[in-house]
């Protein structure tokens, strides 16, 4: 097998176990197989949540991603007889956290995982690998010490489920057919079957006769969801490793052709050479150290979704293919708001624009009215289209792919799809999007929907609905109307774009008007609100600012950022909510009623680091260290929560800690975005530091 990497990240397990042993389940893996499924867990090696799994298989449509290999676990046969469990025991019935005596190193290579057992003088190491392309995971085990063999059981356990599925569910009843080598788990309709094959040089299996064991998820448990489920094994497969020789378990929602058709170095060392291709692609400033780790956390969330059956052939017919984007790992799917502002990080710093062209063209199909959908769910095929907000920074993921590109064929095959939503808008279209005629300005919203990114929802609560003129809406669509305007210019001359540029000036006189407050010195957050107009301080007042058509006048840029990195900026993103607001919530934790209740009343985002280095830049052009200082805090983040990737959200104080998905797309694609923005003249001596100063002052 070919190990050599270039690009590793090591975790001292035995330290973190020595200093803070519940560390260790905070701190997870991920690896994705470009169809929407993956393989993640602790890197103990111990469950804890009901989407950790080996293989949660991508299903086609209406199963979506599917639990198909839970556990695996793995029995040391010491010489003297003695059997350890080398990797993370399972929590007992109190719910304490597991002792975790033999792993002593978990490290990524090239993105990959890999784990170093030490048992007395045993050493072992494993390696886990998807398929790109393909429901199928290769667990490789090599001994490493100087022993002429050593014994190793491993026992599957599984329970066939959505992967979002309540882990208290029943178990199935599971039955497991032997054809020689291969062994097929099986439950009937309508989930698909799991193969499983050892390679092993005299390699046996024990039928057991299905045994049933219960494991708790303790951070499921610290959710407010049901905890402890239960387990079926079919029985032990026994493999004897011996040095320079090594023993893979396969498991494979896949047909038994496909399942064969890799043997364990060919899918290790594909896998590898496919990432090192990636990384060699992406920008020149992002082919090294944390940039690259973040290129290949980008890939995670680019698939092709597997049970878009019509997606694929619909592009396909039209000399495309079919592209995504996951909006966070474990739960979320592809959303389109997501989808527009991770596209450049994702895509356009890693040199992927042909996927970028991909991903624009597939989700134009999707538009309804004026909208594009604001997420699909797992397993189905059709959006949700309730989103104020996703179909504008369409727009500003158009222009980055465009200046990047310089794609004109696409650009005139979207332009009718861009008039159809700026004169959908105009109009008026479903929950109460429509600019307002009074003054120009975008309105929006309806009784019991969250129309934009603060789009928490429990039950028939909706937490910030912010009904009314939204401050970022408006900065979206005067920006959308002011690059509509260009490309209708250029491409199709001045009499159509006239109109448009006559809508976007007039959003500018009265969004200046109307949304600037000499009173707070910064933006109101909503005007003509349900409750007037909010005065909050949160950071969507930064998109006047940022975007490519800044509709802040630029005499209060500075005033406005001043006042944002005051109250908002931390050292990983921007809170939501500044802390004098009776409404702001310092921690992020608890049952669902209770997290959405902070999501955006304090939270720190991290993809607003992206839209506030924009406007940082814009105020102090010369400040390239300064911006690229704010990343420190994401970039340290790396060995924390998802080691090699960059969590959802994180408490609005010290520590900070991480909280929501483990790998958020927007968060990964805004901070390489940021770093690749930052690259020119980023080491250089800028004379005053000032964002570094900002930063310094909230720790």
């Amino acid at each position: 097998m070919n190990t050599t990497q270039n690009l590793t990240r090591r975790i001292d397990v035995a330290h973190a176990q020595a200093t803070h042993s519940r560390d260790l389940l905070r701190r997870e893996w991920l690896v994705t197989n470009g169809l929407g499924g993956y393989a993640s867990g602790t890197i103990s090696g111990m469950v804890s949540r009901r989407y950790h799994g080996l293989l949660v298989a991508a299903l086609p449509a209406p199963l979506g991603r599917v639990v198909m290999l839970n556990h695996l676990g793995e029995t040391l046969i010491m010489p003297d007889g003695r059997r350890l469990q080398i990797g993370g025991e399972e929590p007992d019935g109190a719910g304490e956290a597991p002792v975790v005596h033999y792993v002593k190193e978990f490290r990524l290579e090239n993105g990959l995982p890999c784990w170093r057992y030490e048992a007395e003088d045993v050493v072992i190491e494993k390696r886990l690998v998807l398929v790109h392309g393909q429901n199928t995971v290769y667990i490789t085990y090599e001994l490493l010490s100087g022993q002429d063999s050593v014994r190793l059981d491993l026992r599957p356990s599984v329970h066939f489920r959505r992967h979002e599925d309540d882990v208290a569910e029943p178990l199935q009843e599971y039955t497991l057919t032997i054809q020689g080598s291969r062994y097929v788990v099986s439950t009937g309709e309508p989930y698909f079957p799991l193969h499983l094959y050892l390679h092993s040089e005299g390699g046996t299996f024990t039928h057991e006769g299905g045994k049933l064991r219960e494991i708790e998820h303790l951070v499921e448990a610290e959710r407010g969801y049901s905890s402890r489920g239960g387990l079926w094994s079919p029985g032990t497969f026994h493999a004897e490793l011996k040095p320079g020789t090594y023993t893979t378990l396969v498991a494979s929602a896949e047909a038994w052709n496909k399942v064969l058709a890799l043997d364990p170095k060919s899918a290790w060392d594909s896998e590898s050479e496919r990432r090192q291709r990636l990384i060699a692609a992406a920008h020149p400033s992002a082919q090294t150290g944390v940039a690259a780790e973040l290129v290949l956390a980008a890939d995670q969330f680019i698939i092709r979704p597997a049970g878009r059956v019509e997606d694929t052939a619909r592009a396909r017919a039209a000399g495309d293919d079919v592209r995504t984007v996951i909006a966070g790992y474990h739960w979320f799917t592809d959303w389109g708001r997501d989808t527009r502002i991770s596209l450049e990080g994702l895509t356009i710093a890693t040199g992927r624009r042909i996927e970028a062209g991909w991903i624009l063209r597939t989700f134009s199909q999707y538009i309804r009215d004026g909208l594009i959908p604001n997420y699909f769910p797992d397993g189905a095929s059709g959006g949700l289209y309730h989103t104020a907000d996703a179909t504008l920074w369409f727009f500003q993921a158009i222009e980055r792919y465009i200046v990047a590109s310089n794609d004109r064929t696409t650009l005139q095959i979207l332009l009718p799809r861009l008039m159809e939503i700026a004169d959908c808008h105009l109009r008026g279209t479903h929950y109460g999007i429509g600019v307002d005629p009074a003054d120009g300005l975008l309105r929006q919203g309806a009784e019991g929907y969250q129309l934009t990114w603060m789009d928490a929802k429990v039950g028939d609560w909706v937490v910030t609905p912010r009904r009314g003129k939204a401050v970022e809406i408006n900065a979206l669509w005067y920006n959308a109307l002011r690059l509509l305007e260009g490309w209708l210019r250029t491409e199709k001359g001045d009499e159509l774009a006239r109109p448009y540029g006559e809508h976007a000036e007039r959003a500018r006189e009265s969004f200046n008007k109307r949304f600037w407050s000499d009173e707070l010195g910064y933006l109101y957050d909503i005007v003509d609100g349900e409750q007037g107009n909010d005065s909050a301080c949160r950071p969507n007042q930064v998109l006047s600012i940022s975007l490519t058509h800044p509709i802040l006048d630029e005499a209060r840029w500075s005033t406005v950022m001043d006042k944002v990195a005051k109250e908002l900026l931390t050292p990983l993103g921007l809170r939501t909510l500044n802390r004098q607001h009776p409404d702001y919530k310092p921690r992020y934790f608890g049952d669902l009623r209770s997290r959405d209740a902070a999501y955006h009343q304090g939270t720190v985002w991290a993809w607003l680091i992206g839209p506030f280095i924009d406007a940082w830049l814009k105020v102090h052009p010369e400040d390239r260290l300064g911006a690229r200082s704010l990343l420190e805090g994401l970039t340290s983040h790396l060995s924390q929560a998802c080691v090699g990737s960059i969590s959802e959200v994180f408490d609005a104080e010290e520590p900070f800690t991480a909280r929501g998905c483990i790998a958020q797309a927007w968060s990964v694609a805004e901070a390489l975005r940021c770093w690749v923005t930052t690259a020119e003249d980023a080491t250089a001596k800028t004379g005053e530091n000032d964002a570094a100063s900002a930063v310094a002052a909230v720790g």
